[in-house]
């Protein structure tokens, strides 16, 4: 049986024995990268954390084992308190799987890192480490909730930067931090709005489908009537 004290051989051990075969077809129509993974469901990987808890170091030794599971576990049971910038970007450098990188973007902004790696993974090159930069806009939207609007606003540039690339996990992130940066607040959703019916009307095709599925969503009714706005007419 796991504890907190179980050490990382003894967490892959674990794991291995859970591990489903059956699941990594699923897994790979989803786009999760599945070349090292075990095939457990994370519903079950959630298990695994809630016994054994937080463990920095060990948290370290799971992720440097490359098997995916591992790795969502170590995004899971990392303390935030104790990850350096040194340690994120190593992390970055290996990402290669959007499910790794929105788990591991929780973890980032939990540990207050988002103001210095926003802009540096957004700028960067690599496919899903841009993807990481939004999606941290994304989780700092949603979490970051005594963070001042404007906080998140001052991002919507990066957003507007970046709504360009086609690449469909930069440009479904860079999408998701709009939506997300809109629905937080009557503050944000003016100015998000704006941006997305601008994109909205680019030439550049991706940006345009960036631009007009945030502003489906932005004009919804459920969120209108959330952020307090009389629903528009039908």
């Amino acid at each position: 049986m796991l504890t907190p004290s179980s050490p990382a051989d003894a967490v892959i051990a674990h794991l291995k024995t859970l591990a489903a075969e059956n699941n990594l077809a699923g897994m790979a129509r989803f786009g999760i990268e599945t070349a090292t993974a075990l095939g457990i469901a994370n519903p079950a990987l959630k298990r695994v954390a809630r016994l054994i808890k937080r463990d920095h170091d060990r948290a370290l030794t799971l992720w440097e084992s490359n098997i995916r599971e591992a790795r969502l576990l170590a995004a899971l049971t990392a303390e935030p308190q104790k990850l350096t910038l040194e340690t994120a970007r190593q992390w970055a450098g290996d990402f290669s799987s959007w499910e790794i990188v929105d788990s591991v973007a929780d973890l980032f902004v939990a540990a207050r890192l988002e103001a210095l790696l926003i802009p540096e993974f957004a700028a960067d090159d690599r496919e899903f480490v841009r993807r990481a930069g939004f999606s941290m806009i994304a989780v700092s939207a949603v979490h970051l909730k005594k963070e001042p609007d404007e906080t998140i606003i001052a991002w919507l540039p990066l957003i507007e930067a970046y709504a360009g690339d086609e690449r469909n996990f930069v440009k479904k992130a860079v999408n998701w931090a709009l939506r997300q940066t809109g629905k937080r607040s009557a503050r944000c959703h003016g100015p998000a709005l704006s941006l997305a019916q601008a994109l909205a009307v680019r030439q550049d095709r991706t940006a345009r489908w960036i631009g007009k599925d945030a502003v489906r969503e932005l004009t919804s009714s459920a969120v209108l009537k959330r952020l307090g706005f009389q629903p528009q007419s039908e």
